[in-house]
Formats: C-alpha cells, sequence, structure tokens
C-alpha cells in the first residue's frame, strides 16, 4: 500500500477542508517545499489528527506478544503434528517474532522449527536454528534431543568427525544427568546408538564423491562499465534536454539481451500486503495468513526459509543476523518504534523516512539548504534547469545535466535522488496536504519518543539502544527535525513518477503440482537513481530484471547508436488502449508520445487491444463495431448490442473461471475442467477467438490437465494460449518466455522428448534476452536440457 490507509486519508481531507480559506490559498499556492512546511507544520492537532492517528496505529500491531507468540507456537505444534512441515517453519518464525529476545521461549521456537527444517531436509539450515537455540539459553533438560538432530545433520551432510564430536557431547551430557532409566532418557540412548552405527558404517564403506553440478554451461555477459554512469554500460551516454530531461541515449549499436545497467537501491522498503492492518480493533492480529512480510528479508529481499527476527518488534524480519545487525546500525534502530505508524502511513512515507536515514542528516541538511536558493526559481523550467546544473558537486563539464558529482560522473547517491523532481508545482493541493500531514507527523513521533539525537546522527546506536521518551515535549518540532521533514516531503512527491516497484516472479495456485505457475508480483518500493533517468515509451526496447535489491536493464530488441533508451512505467501497449494509458500516465505530470501512441492518435490505427479484445456477433460471429452501441461488421447481419449488456457478460464469465479455479485449489480437477469448457465454450459466443481471456481459459485447463498427468491433453490446451499470446505481444516478448517455460515442464514431464528440447531451446533464447543467462528460470531449462541429452540414446531415437 504505496499511500496511508483510507481513514487518515479522509482525516486529511476533513482537516484541508476545515482550514481557513486564506490559509488553504496560501498553501495551494506555496512556492516551494519549505513554504509549505513552515505553513502546515502546526496544523496537526494532538486531540484530533495525532489521536485519530493513534487509533489507527492499534490496527497495525507491530510490537511484541507474548499471547501471540503462544499461539503462533500452538498452531506450529499442531501443523507439525500433520506433517505440514513448511507451514510449521512459519509459525515457528512467527512465534519467534513476538518472544522477547533472550526469553527461553525464543529458545524453543528455534529448537522446534529446527524440527521442521530437519523434515524438510534443510540440514545447514537446521543448524543454524540448533544454534540459535543454544545461544538463546535452551532448557538444559531437553538439550540432548536438540543435540541428537545436530548430528543426524551433520551425518546427512557428510561431516562424520563432526558427528561423531555432535554424539560425545549428547553421551557426556546425559551421563552427568545420572538418570538413565527413565524411558526419555532410553529412547534417547536408543538413537545415540543407531546414530553411532550409522556413522560407523559411512567410515567403513565412503560414498563416492558425487561430480559437481557444475557442467551446465554459463554464458558469460559482456560488460564494460561506463566512465561517467555508476553501474551502466559504456555503450550508453547521459542526455538533457528541457523538454526531456535528463535520459540515456545508445552510444554505439546494442543487440538484444545486452546488459545496459546493474545497479542497486538506494533504499528499497518491503511492501507488506494488505492483510498487515486489521478492520477494527474487535479483530484478532493473530491469523495464519502469510504475507510478502513474511516470506522476504526486509533488508536484502532474499526469500526466507528460517527467518531471524528483530530485537524489538515483531514485524521486521531478516535472512541472517548479519543483515538485522546491519539494517538495525542503518535505519531500523530509528524505524523499530514507529513501526506501526509507517504500516499505518504507507509504503511512500516509509521510504522517505528510511531514504533520509541512510543519507545522514549532514548530507540530507546540505541539499536541503542549496535547495532553497532555488525556489524562486521553481515555476520557470528553463531556470530550474539551470538552477539544478549548479547543484553541489557539479562542474561546468557535465553540460548542465544535474545530479553529477566533480569529476562529471552520474552515481547512484543521495544527491541523485534529491535531485530526481518532486514536480511539487504539478501535484493537487489536498495529496500534497495529506503528505505534508503524514511527514509531520513521523517527525513529531520521533520527537516524542527521544530518538531525534539518533536521527541527526549524534549518538551511537550502543548509546540509543533503549530509547527514552520524552516526558514533555513541545508541540514545534526542532529546526533539524523540520529539515527532515521537509526532505521527506520531496521524497514522497518524488515517489509518484519515480517509484521503481521490485518484482519477483512467485509461484501462483497450490504450488504441490509438477509444473511451476509463477507470475510478476510487486515486492518492494525502491528509488534506483540511475534506472530513474530512463524516460517511459509504450512500446520500450528494454527488459528490466531483480535479483534482490538488484536491477538489471537489458536490451530487448536492437537499439541502434543515437537512440534513446526507453523503459515502460506500466501503461504498455499490447496490455491496454491509448486512453487508458494516457489516463494512467497523468499520474507522472507528461503526455505520452511515443511512437505507439502517436499511431493509434494521430491515425486511423487501431490499438493491439483494440482489435483482439473485441466482441464478436453473437449470431454469425464477426467483429462488433462501434462504441456504446455494436453493429455487426457482417452486412448481412444485423445484429446490434449495447457494449455494456456484453461487458457484463464477460464480467460474469470472469465469475465463473475465479470459480473454476477455486475448485482446482480444493482439489476437484474434474468439476474445474467441466466448469473451464463450459465457459470456454459461453465465451466463443460473444468474445474474439483471439481475446486474451480465450488464452487464459487454455492456460487454466492446461494448468488442470497437468495437476491430473494427463501430459498431451496439457501440452495441447498451453500451445493454443502461447498462440493468443504470441498475437499480442509478439514471439520474442518475455510473455511468451514464460509461456513457453510452462510448455518445457510438462513436455519434458510427458516424456516427450524432442518437443521438449526445442521448446526449451526457444524458451531458453527468449529468457536469456529478458532475464540473463544465468536467471533462476533459465537455469531450470538447461537443468531440463541436460537430463533429457543424458538418456539413452535408444530412449531419445524412440521420442
Amino acid at each position: 500500500m504505496a499511500l496511508p490507509v483510507e481513514e487518515w486519508r479522509l482525516c486529511a481531507a476533513r482537516r484541508w477542508a476545515a482550514l481557513e480559506p486564506a490559509l488553504r490559498e496560501r498553501l495551494a499556492a506555496a512556492a516551494s517545499l519549505h513554504e509549505t512546511l513552515r505553513l502546515g507544520c502546526g496544523l496537526l492537532r494532538p486531540e484530533a489528527e495525532a489521536a485519530a492517528l493513534r487509533r489507527l496505529c492499534r490496527r497495525a500491531r507491530a510490537g511484541k506478544e507474548p499471547a501471540a507468540a503462544r499461539f503462533y507456537r500452538e498452531e506450529g505444534n499442531r501443523l507439525f503434528g500433520h506433517r505440514h512441515y513448511g507451514a510449521a517453519v512459519r509459525l515457528y518464525s512467527q512465534a519467534a517474532s513476538h518472544e522477547l529476545p533472550g526469553s527461553p521461549e525464543v529458545s524453543v521456537c528455534f529448537a522446534n522449527r529446527s524440527a521442521a527444517l530437519f523434515h524438510l531436509g534443510c540440514f545447514e539450515v537446521c543448524l543454524e536454528d540448533i544454534a540459535r537455540a543454544e545461544s538463546h539459553g535452551y532448557p538444559d533438560r531437553l538439550l540432548p534431543k536438540v543435540l541428537l538432530r545436530k548430528a543426524e545433520c551433520l551425518l546427512c551432510l557428510g561431516r562424520l568427525q563432526d558427528a561423531a564430536d555432535a554424539l560425545s557431547v549428547v553421551e557426556n551430557k546425559i551421563a552427568m544427568d545420572g538418570i538413565v532409566t527413565s524411558p526419555t532418557h532410553q529412547t534417547l540412548l536408543k538413537k545415540l546408538s543407531q546414530l553411532k552405527i550409522k556413522i560407523h558404517e559411512k567410515e567403513s564403506c565412503p560414498e563416492p564423491a558425487q561430480e559437481a553440478c557444475g557442467d551446465i554451461q554459463r554464458k558469460s555477459e559482456i560488460w564494460e562499465e561506463s566512465d561517467s554512469i555508476s553501474g551502466a554500460s559504456s555503450s550508453l551516454s547521459l542526455n538533457f534536454d528541457i523538454e526531456r530531461g535528463r535520459h540515456l541515449v545508445a552510444s554505439q549499436d546494442i543487440l538484444p539481451g545486452q546488459s545496459l545497467l546493474k545497479e542497486e537501491a538506494f533504499v528499497s522498503v518491503l511492501c507488506p500486503g494488505e492483510s498487515r492492518l486489521l478492520q477494527d480493533s474487535s479483530e484478532t492480529a493473530w491469523d495464519t495468513q502469510v504475507t510478502n512480510a513474511d516470506l522476504y528479508c526486509h533488508r536484502c529481499l532474499r526469500q526466507l526459509l528460517a527467518s531471524v527476527p528483530c530485537r524489538g518488534c515483531s514485524y521486521a524480519k531478516y535472512c541472517s543476523q548479519n543483515c538485522a545487525d546491519v539494517a538495525w546500525e542503518q535505519y531500523h534502530r530509528t524505524e523499530c518504534s514507529l513501526g506501526a505508524l509507517l504500516l499505518t502511513l504507507g509504503v511512500f512515507c516509509h521510504v522517505a523516512l528510511r531514504t533520509v536515514l541512510l543519507a545522514g542528516f549532514a548530507e540530507v541538511s546540505r541539499l536541503v539548504e542549496w535547495s532553497h536558493d532555488g525556489d524562486k526559481d521553481l515555476h520557470n523550467p528553463e531556470a530550474r534547469c539551470k538552477h539544478l546544473s549548479e547543484a553541489p558537486n557539479t562542474r561546468a563539464g557535465t553540460r548542465g545535466i544535474p545530479g553529477c558529482n566533480d569529476n562529471g560522473q552520474y552515481q547512484s547517491s543521495y544527491q541523485a535522488v534529491f535531485n530526481l523532481l518532486p514536480h511539487a508545482e504539478k501535484h493537487n493541493p489536498e495529496h500534497k496536504f495529506l503528505c505534508m500531514l503524514s511527514v509531520v507527523a513521523i517527525c513529531k513521533q520521533l520527537q516524542e519518543a527521544g530518538l531525534e539525537a539518533a536521527v541527526l546522527n549524534q549518538e551511537s546506536s550502543e548509546k540509543w539502544s533503549k530509547p527514552k521518551t520524552c516526558e514533555k515535549t513541545s508541540g514545534e518540532l526542532s529546526p533539524e527535525l523540520k529539515t527532515m521533514a521537509e526532505a521527506m516531503l520531496r521524497h514522497v512527491l518524488q515517489l509518484q513518477c519515480n517509484a521503481q516497484a521490485i518484482t519477483v516472479m512467485q509461484e501462483s495456485g497450490s504450488g504441490d503440482g509438477a509444473v511451476v505457475n509463477k507470475k510478476p508480483v510487486r515486492l518492494a518500493t525502491a528509488f534506483f537513481p540511475v534506472l530513474s533517468l530512463l524516460n517511459h515509451s509504450c512500446c520500450p526496447n528494454i527488459s528490466v530484471s531483480f535479483s534482490g535489491t538488484a536491477a538489471t536493464v537489458r536490451a530487448s530488441q536492437p537499439i541502434p547508436s543515437g537512440q534513446e533508451i526507453f523503459h515502460c512505467y506500466g501503461p504498455h501497449r499490447c496490455r491496454m488502449r491509448v486512453a487508458e494509458r494516457q489516463q494512467l500516465l497523468s499520474q507522472y505530470f507528461f503526455e505520452c508520445r511515443c511512437q505507439a501512441c502517436l499511431d493509434e492518435l494521430e491515425s486511423d490505427v487501431k490499438s493491439v487491444v483494440s482489435v483482439r479484445n473485441s466482441f464478436c456477433c453473437p449470431s454469425c460471429r464477426a467483429p462488433m463495431q462501434g462504441e456504446d452501441m455494436l453493429c455487426c461488421s457482417n452486412e448481412a447481419c444485423a445484429i446490434s448490442v449495447s457494449r455494456e449488456s456484453l461487458s457484463r457478460r464477460l464480467r460474469d464469465l470472469q465469475q465463473q473461471i475465479k470459480k473454476a479455479l477455486e475448485l482446482l485449489r480444493d482439489k476437484k480437477a474434474d468439476q474445474a475442467i467441466k466448469m473451464l469448457l463450459k465457459c470456454q465454450m459461453d465465451a466463443g459466443n460473444f468474445l474474439s477467438p483471439e481475446h486474451l481471456l480465450m488464452g487464459e481459459m487454455e492456460d487454466h485447463l492446461a494448468q488442470v490437465y497437468a495437476t491430473l498427468g494427463k501430459w498431451q491433453e496439457a501440452a495441447r490446451h498451453l500451445e493454443r494460449s502461447i498462440e493468443i499470446v504470441e498475437m499480442h505481444h509478439g514471439p520474442s516478448s518475455v510473455e511468451i518466455g514464460h509461456e513457453l517455460f510452462k510448455l518445457a515442464q510438462i513436455l519434458f514431464n510427458g516424456f516427450a522428448v524432442s518437443e521438449a528440447l526445442s521448446t526449451i531451446q526457444r524458451a531458453e533464447e527468449i529468457l536469456s534476452v529478458h532475464c540473463g543467462p544465468r536467471s533462476t528460470q533459465v537455469q531450470e531449462l538447461q537443468e531440463m536440457k541436460t537430463c533429457l541429452s543424458e538418456l539413452p540414446r535408444s530412449i531419445l531415437q524412440r521420442t
């Protein structure tokens, strides 16, 4: 959720409406963010808006609650008993996040989770959890059982001497206890004896060393970095003009798949998911629904298996103790106690706060003070561009391009982030007021919680580790916090045009089939200063992929020297009509004049979406024409029908498809097939054969047949889906790559060797261009190809 919760937006709207007309006019006409803060900083009333925020924050529980820990631990035990080990791991992680650090209870959570991880075959991670349980004071009487698990893990990993040493520790421990006749001790001794025998057997008959699985050819990417743009290829140059602003241009001919930019996000914040907020105070926060906040590291965005909880809150989770420590040192020591407030105010406010914390007060203050000199030129584009070119650390050799340093380099730095345009004069005044009120609320909370010194980098994390709440504070923000608030307001406004979604390919559906169906999901919101240099086109010439917090930009088609590098901000010519695209792009404060838009606006050329996602005549199946009232294009057919009635029919059809997929999730595949086939027949009566929904139904049927192991049927339906996707997106699009990846899995599982090999080859070529030769999907394709190629020749000849 990028913006604050709806209730806070309504509260801010009421405050805006209640302002004196003269003050409202001055705020609307404020020529700078400095002026906006000066006028509005005192408008957050303690008894009204601040009180409303406190009530809303109670719905977003981010503190540690022992009762919640007990609930999650018991649920984890229940699922462990039913052998649902993956779900048990997640619940034990939730329990650990609610336990107080250093408590015996948190050690039990780690020990229980280690048992589930052992059953999942995750032996290395299991060992880490056992070490955590020991370091957190796991009860002495229960330790032998955990140490036996440790020995068994080491045995499974082939570390025989370490396993033997662990068994010796267990033996000594049991001997020291002195009671060896109880049933529990007898069970432990039996297990210990069995493990000793296994170690002896493995020592006597060592397993042959396995060949490394590194035979798969890794295509090395040609890469020469630019001297002037950090992370960019030397094949790019940075240009600037008033109409297009800063933009990147090819300085030489570029081939499809060529890497153009590799950039680490300056800042990123994980998107928490809607379920983090409760609807009212009567609901319990202790549900077992899993969101991205539970599945990915809150610092590096790696996928979590066994998370390390934050020491102070239940929300932040990390992939390792190192990530937790670095996050704490850089920003989380300040954010930790503000968790509920940041969840309430939305991801944009959270990104803004984290940005200034990472930059540090000295750099924030320097750039904010510099920006005040140019506020008078805010409404004069030429003067503003000139002013930006005179930014600190910029020399004349950069030809007036803002954000470059003394050496003429454009770096992924806070200065580059600060120089992204906030378009303050173009934002709706009421929206700007909401953003201002939100950042003031954050800064007031920092001041009241005694965190100001930490924010201003005036004391170490050791001194700060337990913040003191100020018993008495003035309603006025300190000058330093006003500076931070101004920078944060700038960043919140910048994010509307410059926020980059970090996406990940995530499994959809039950995830227990032989064919993995994945779709892109927004994982985090970030600032990428160099990536932000790319202008939009509805028909882009690059693809962006992500690995953790790093973005890689690759050419998706040949780009001749001198052509601009274009990114797609979301609205794509293959996904929506020009009118829809223009409406969505209005948030970026420009009118798109890309070639796709010009073709549709200035000629009779219809968009791909208009032509293929159209209705057909219910009587003769010919295309329907018109706007509100549609008429059959076949002159011999006099049928006419309103667009609204066909649109309503389309919505009903989509609901039926949704129900069919629910049947599939409930393991009712036969019923799902019947419903999808009925939907397909109904759709054929009023949708064009090329309609994307026709392709989606073929895709869903392929998914159902694959779950039943009917590979030929699954392949037949997916091939029809691919035909429709190719009509919409083109034969070399990333969408086709993902569909071919699914077809390769189906053909592989169905043992259709020759067809599988040719499909793998095509999918690998396309996905290597868009995602890179080392992407997860390309590696999986290479593994399938290697497996099929190693089959006996007699089998290959038969297929």
